[in-house]
């Protein structure tokens, strides 16, 4: 894609959804952190419906440390794989302790080193957290990213990469949350309503369908 239809796609995108920002409700680095650890193969409302009752609790990297795993798996056992997370929160909020004085690091080198934390949490964390540019691919990033043509590539990494090229460094954060909010709401996985999306005209996936007509 020509980076003037890039301009045009974020453009179009940003004018569809201003409203698009991170989904996850926190009140601090940490509880993003903690929240961004339980969203892997779930969706944002289950985690806000699970943190909204549990860091009335448990907020802390102290509160955390101190829990023994089956406690935490009762608190988050509705969330996808709750007992591998419960295991590496535990063990990720200790590490806060021990390492960096109970407060969430601000590089992503750093985080990718805590228990359950890989790039795309960072990602999350470094930007939404502390205004560091960054484009966190998840799977809405991925799928729609390579299927509209802002990316081409079958590596989550790779797309990353392609993507921090082809997009302005001062639009990262904000096209990160552009993509997701159009996969969520438009570009779906299984059926999207190209009908209805407002870049379907600079869309490789829409050109393909319209040729087979």
């Amino acid at each position: 894609m020509k980076k003037s239809d890039v301009k045009e796609v974020l453009d179009l995108l940003e004018y569809r959804y201003p409203d698009a920002e991170c989904e996850l409700v926190h009140s601090n680095p940490f509880e993003l952190l903690i929240a961004t650890v339980l969203s892997a193969q779930t969706t944002d409302k289950k985690v806000n419906q699970v943190t909204e009752r549990m860091y009335k609790k448990y907020n802390t990297p102290e509160a955390f440390s101190k829990l023994k795993q089956e406690e935490l798996e009762v608190e988050i056992k509705e969330i996808g794989l709750y007992r591998n997370k419960a295991k590496n929160i535990i063990a990720l909020s200790q590490m806060l302790i021990d390492e960096y004085g109970g407060e969430v690091p601000k590089t992503k080198e750093e985080l990718v080193r805590l228990p359950g934390v890989g790039r795309k949490t960072a990602n999350v964390v470094v930007s939404n957290a502390f205004g560091v540019p960054a484009i966190a691919v998840d799977t809405h990033v991925f799928r729609v990213s390579n299927r509209i043509g802002l990316a081409n590539s079958d590596d989550v990494v790779e797309t990353e990469e392609q993507l921090m090229k082809i997009i302005p460094k001062d639009r990262w954060t904000k096209a990160h949350h552009l993509i997701i909010f159009h996969g969520r709401r438009t570009c779906e996985a299984r059926k999207p309503k190209c009908e209805e999306c407002s870049i379907a005209h600079l869309c490789k996936y829409k050109l393909k369908l319209d040729k087979k007509k």
